[in-house]
């Protein structure tokens, strides 16, 4: 055991690190390659680059989205996750490689799709063994909580270092190049390199320290379904987190595409937006464990409820925060003073996420059917994916109306997730072990 969790959830956690390291290299890089001028954006000139950012960005999750209802019915159907995973991270690597040699913006759309295949492939399988290693119910919420925070380990701190690595420093602004044995490589290419690194190390790890558990695929079905209503309440409670999870993933996701908008509003580089985006996934790595730990103890729902409740206040703060500068100082030690009360906010933003991330996971692998953890905990990695689809090209579109309408569009959503989940959610963490869904028949 390894900090109180089984160890293959923890060797996974540390293939999936290495994985979204890469990943979240590309959500900082990506938007800045395109806004570079080093991919032809020829034949778009009526559209705004933000929105061409939103498009790219959002392409990823559209796929990834979904597929993994697919990926996850099939893996349950085979009972080899393995293989599965595997795959997805050669074809992840595979196109972060290719990125150098993407030089227009249509080779840029095709790649991040083949991401978003990848993506698909891996997501619903990785989250699935964490569910069945978890063979005692009382240890789930902490397992999710241990995978997602070193996932988010990666996911965090990639766009950071995305933006010491492109910038060559934590002040500089613009793109350094690279002397290496002889050659220059630009910042950009040695993120990319970074990104397929990443694919590398979670291959290996896989390959070496995880194996398909001992499931039958007897209890799995073909029906995709999700079930929308519930038996005792008007909704399911699995689609109920489903939605909010959707709300949830949106609300991150709408802070990629506004990265040169944020940075001429608040008069900041690069690396404090990388900070400021980065800032909700660090708050997620800080809180998910003792999180996911303490839903095994009092129950997944307290958290749920308190979690969206926290979203709407800390996220509809992020738009007015340009028009708070009138009454802040200039500089707080030095550094921007709307900067920093930007990442306090995205902060308390992340604490809510970690408060819907665990404890939602846990609560969709209670209700699941042995056999059937792809399928069932797909409907919450699908919302996620869809989120992060749908985040882009809202800030995209909604950013001409005013920078705080973006931030004001995601606080009515996850008002919303808070009214559903406080009607519609049941506790769910002292069920009995394998209890299941209700059968629909």
């Amino acid at each position: 055991m390894v900090l109180g969790t089984d160890n293959r959830v923890f060797a996974l956690a540390m293939a999936r690190l290495a994985d979204s390291l890469g990943n979240s290299f590309l959500v900082i890089v990506l938007p800045l390659y395109i806004a570079s001028g080093e991919v032809s954006l020829a034949g778009l000139e009526g559209f705004s680059t933000e929105l061409l950012i939103g498009v790219v960005l959002s392409l990823f999750g559209l796929l990834n989205s979904s597929l993994q209802q697919f990926a996850g019915r099939a893996s349950d159907r085979s009972g080899k996750r393995k293989v599965f995973i595997l795959g997805g991270l050669v074809v992840f690597g595979v196109a972060s490689a290719l990125y150098p040699f993407a030089s227009s913006y249509w080779g840029i759309v095709g790649l991040r799709a083949f991401q978003g295949i990848g993506a698909a492939l891996t997501v619903p399988v990785t989250i699935a063994l964490v569910n069945e290693y978890s063979t005692d119910a009382s240890q789930r919420g902490g397992n999710f909580g241990v995978f997602n925070t070193f996932r988010l380990i990666g996911f965090g701190f990639g766009p950071i270092i995305a933006g010491v690595l492109i910038t060559g420093g934590f002040a500089s602004n613009e793109v350094v190049t690279y002397q290496i044995a002889g050659a220059a490589i630009s910042g950009f290419d040695a993120a990319f390199m970074v990104a397929v690194a990443g694919a590398i190390v979670s291959f290996a790890l896989v390959s070496w320290l995880v194996d398909d558990p001992e499931t039958g695929d007897a209890a799995a079905t073909d029906d995709l379904s999700v079930a929308i209503f519930g038996r005792d309440q008007l909704f399911d409670p699995v689609f109920v987190v489903g939605v909010g999870t959707f709300f949830m993933a949106t609300g991150i996701a709408i802070y990629a595409t506004l990265q040169e908008v944020v940075n001429q509003a608040l008069g900041q580089g690069p690396f404090l937006f990388s900070v400021q985006f980065a800032a909700v996934v660090i708050a997620n790595v800080l809180f998910q464990v003792p999180i996911g730990r303490a839903s095994d103890r009092y129950g997944r729902r307290p958290f749920l409820v308190a979690g969206f409740a926290l979203l709407v206040p800390s996220v509809l703060a992020q738009g007015y925060v340009p028009a708070a500068q009138s009454v802040l100082p200039a500089t707080i030690l030095g550094v921007n003073a709307a900067a920093l009360l930007m990442i306090l906010l995205r902060l308390l933003q992340g604490i809510s996420v970690a408060m819907v991330f665990a404890p939602g996971l846990a609560l969709a692998g209670d209700l699941a059917r042995r056999g059937q953890s792809g399928t069932t905990l797909s409907v919450l990695t699908t919302a996620f994916g869809f989120g992060v689809a749908l985040g882009p090209l809202a800030a995209g579109y909604l950013i001409r109306f005013g920078f705080a309408v973006p931030f004001a569009f995601v606080a009515v959503l996850a008002a919303l997730a808070f009214l559903l989940t406080y009607s519609q959610v049941y506790e769910t963490a002292f069920l009995a072990e394998d209890a299941g869904r209700p059968s629909a028949d």
